[in-house]
């Protein structure tokens, strides 16, 4: 899907397609069974394509590679028929060492750094509730009782919270659909 006009046409060959390589290898690494990483490239330029009109897009390598990955696992998922049964007894274990490449590691980073902007895009006093609990740890009750706030509006300022910080990610493409 080539870009419509001259402006998003530069955009895309600046910002989107210097990674389509890096992309494109980082998908066949990660997903080595994968039989159609070249559709998953172009799907990815289209939904950031589409990202791209709804508003303007932070990050572009961070929203095509989320992209890939999350329509690397859709598919996965779809294409899962075969029942998974233990290689192994449950009493053996084996120790693996995880370690995650260069491209994962970045796309990681900037994902973070996206959650990190859409809490800090949030309404003062629901940004300091979320800040609270999900970086200090503390709970909903403690939150209350240090600000001096009921329960209830801590509740209510984590679910607004938590909406838009969904919504935020959503609109950058780390998040698809509807979730639970």
């Amino acid at each position: 899907m080539p870009p419509q006009d001259a402006e998003t046409a530069r955009w895309f060959e600046e910002h989107v397609r210097p990674h389509e390589s890096g992309l494109r290898a980082w998908l066949r690494s990660q997903f080595p069974s994968l039989r159609d990483a070249d559709d998953l490239v172009q799907d990815s330029f289209i939904r950031l394509l589409r990202a791209r009109e709804q508003g303007p897009v932070v990050n572009p390598r961070a929203f095509l590679f989320t992209t890939a990955r999350n329509a690397a696992l859709d598919r996965y998922r779809h294409d899962r028929v075969v029942v998974m049964e233990p290689l192994v007894s449950p009493g053996v274990s084996s120790v693996e060492e995880e370690r995650c490449d260069v491209a994962e590691a970045v796309s990681r980073t900037q994902e973070i750094e996206i959650l990190h902007q859409a809490i800090q895009s949030l309404p003062g006093r629901c940004r300091e509730i979320m800040t609270l609990q999900k970086i200090h740890g503390l709970s909903n009750r403690e939150i209350a009782h240090r600000l001096g706030l009921s329960i209830n509006t801590v509740n209510a300022q984590m679910v607004n919270g938590l909406v838009r910080c969904r919504d935020y990610l959503r609109e950058r493409g780390v998040l698809r659909g509807r979730q639970p």
